[in-house]
């Protein structure tokens, strides 16, 4: 992987990790059309790292709150949604691996991703649902963890499936983004882990480390300013955009693969 593919998978990575379309969806397509069976080990590793610093440094004083009181509320609903995450991607790692191989189901979960983001967006309009964070409790928790978990698939939004069953459920805008986001940390920490533990098992030692680590830093770049504007985006009420996107992709790949 020379220096430019790198920045561009960086890139690409940063901005669909936390915007509502799909990185593992988009890791898919971008492989396709670039004829790369496989992305390396190493890469992703670096990549997945990035992005979590881009969390930290958008949600560091929530951080360092939930860090100063660890027995709040709030850290037990954020382990509450990491459990049925954790459960789904160590129980079906398998299977949804099997699925990075077929252009098509990621097309169609695009649709059902681009679904999801239209009917939250939808019934947040309409105010069907109070916003009152104040009701926010374990079952809302595990549900969304469960979605988080479900979003292993490849072309399932993270963020798309997680903010929109938080406003669902009756979050505000404010506080499913940020439930959604602080979620993620444990996840992609535990995945980045378990690419570690694959990396050590596998003993892949690569001369390329310049290249991968220029694409991590344009993965952090990019997944910073994907959070700032999926923060605007969302708070506009313009979700509904991601969705035209989802189901514009969704279909080219169904109607041309």
């Amino acid at each position: 992987m020379n220096y430019i593919q790198a920045a561009f998978l960086g890139i690409i990575q940063g901005l669909t990790e936390f915007l509502p379309i799909s990185s593992s969806g988009h890791l898919v397509i971008m492989q396709y059309l670039m004829g790369i069976q496989n992305s390396e080990l190493t890469f992703e590793v670096l990549v997945h790292f990035a992005t979590l610093l881009a969390v930290i440094a958008i949600y560091r004083r929530d951080i360092i709150e939930l860090l100063k009181k660890p027995f709040q509320h709030y850290n037990y609903l954020i382990i509450a949604g990491t459990i049925p995450t954790a459960i789904i991607g160590l129980s079906f790692e398998e299977q949804f691996e099997k699925m990075f191989s077929t252009v098509k189901i990621v097309g169609f979960m695009l649709i059902i991703t681009g679904i999801l983001l239209f009917i939250a967006e939808y019934l947040s309009r309409k105010n069907q649902f109070k916003s009152n964070s104040d009701n926010f409790n374990y079952l809302h928790a595990v549900v969304i963890g469960i979605g988080q978990g479900l979003a292993i698939t490849p072309g399932i939004s993270r963020s798309g499936i997680t903010i929109a069953l938080g406003l669902m459920l009756g979050l505000s805008r404010s506080s499913a983004a940020k439930y959604s986001f602080l979620l993620s940390i444990p996840a992609v920490l535990g995945a980045t882990i378990l690419k570690c533990r694959d990396l050590i098992i596998l003993n892949e030692a690569n001369l390329n480390l310049s290249s991968y680590l220029v694409g991590a830093v344009f993965a952090g770049i990019s997944g910073y300013f994907a959070i700032k504007i999926l923060l605007k985006i969302l708070h506009s009420k313009k979700l509904s955009y991601f969705s035209i996107y989802c189901w514009t992709v969704g279909l080219l790949l169904l109607i041309f693969t």
